[in-house]
């Protein structure tokens, strides 16, 4: 397995820029890697799939070189106006990419889906590296078959296993697409993060809390609206509602006593805090909309697309 894992040092070269469009089916670890890339969190994750609603642009900034990561929705079969958007959304940035990674999970078998990306993929004409996630679930003896299946689903450029969760080979990686990138200057000034907004980044955090605390189909059905945002003094005051389609969702959400919002609060807040490095007041309210993910000013609100195909 050593030449799978070990490159040979290299010299000083031309500085590299351009993008790195980031697909794959739901729950393949994307965001993961992009976190652990970038060095700080710029996507929520969990163990919920679907987790990543939006495109997000994240640049890593190394010797030499300059990577622009669209970390995109994870490709699925759309049952609603927002999944579709999510879904539009992720095939788009493959256009918009110099090379693509495609990250699949070492332990689930390739399907109708991953068939649909590999489409895709083919007609974009682009370099694409597989990365090949998770390994640290599986022993090694297990894993060259896994990789050589994979290997035959497309001309890949390269092919190499990581683990986005433990950082294993992902150093590797990072010198493959760097490889692959054209030459040229840094793209973003080096302070430059995400072209994300920070009232983006407080409604994930608040997302991010209510998928870790919650089950069943709560996830799949809520949103988050930032209500406003204000500076007050050494104080950030905000207003959030977390949208819900069912009066029972929103007993949930809520809990006995108010519990269960006061825990999501808690700990939204602190994550806002840190991200804000400043004290914040968090107001959450809960509000029952139902099929607010068929609601195009919604999506248009949360970031979702330009809704042209919802007409």
């Amino acid at each position: 397995m050593s030449d799978l894992y070990d490159d040979a040092p290299e010299g000083p070269g031309p500085f590299r820029s351009g993008f790195v469009t980031v697909v794959g089916r739901p729950n393949v670890g994307k965001s993961t890697l992009v976190n652990h890339l970038v060095g700080q969190k710029v996507a929520i994750v969990s163990d919920k799939p679907q987790t990543t609603r939006n495109r997000i642009l994240a640049v890593v900034n190394r010797p030499g070189a300059q990577i622009i990561l669209f970390d995109t929705p994870g490709i699925h079969k759309p049952m609603h106006a927002m999944n579709r958007r999510m879904v539009d959304a992720a095939t788009k940035s493959i256009g918009q990419g110099d090379v693509v990674l495609w990250m699949v999970d070492v332990g689930e078998r390739y399907g109708p889906g991953d068939r649909f990306v590999r489409d895709l993929l083919k007609k974009s004409g682009l370099p694409v590296i597989l990365g090949v996630n998770k390994i640290d679930t599986m022993a090694k003896p297990k894993l060259l078959p896994v990789l050589q299946s994979w290997a035959g689903q497309l001309d890949f450029t390269e092919v190499v296993p990581i683990s986005a969760k433990t950082g294993d080979n992902v150093d590797r990686l990072q010198q493959v697409l760097v490889r692959h990138l054209p030459e040229g200057p840094a793209l973003y000034p080096e302070d430059f993060l995400t072209d994300q907004p920070e009232r983006f980044f407080v409604a994930e955090m608040v997302r991010e809390q209510v998928l870790r605390l919650t089950r069943a189909e709560i996830p799949y059905t809520t949103g988050v609206l930032i209500d406003s945002f204000k500076e007050d003094g050494p104080l950030v005051r905000i207003q959030a509602t977390i949208l819900v389609e069912r009066q029972s969702q929103k007993g949930i959400l809520i809990g006995r006593g108010g519990a269960m919002m006061k825990a999501i609060g808690t700990e939204a807040r602190k994550q806002i805090e840190e991200f804000l490095g400043t004290k914040v007041y968090l107001g959450l309210f809960v509000k029952v909309k139902e099929r607010w993910r068929e609601d195009a000013g919604i999506l248009e609100e949360m970031g979702l697309g330009d809704g042209k195909r919802e007409g």
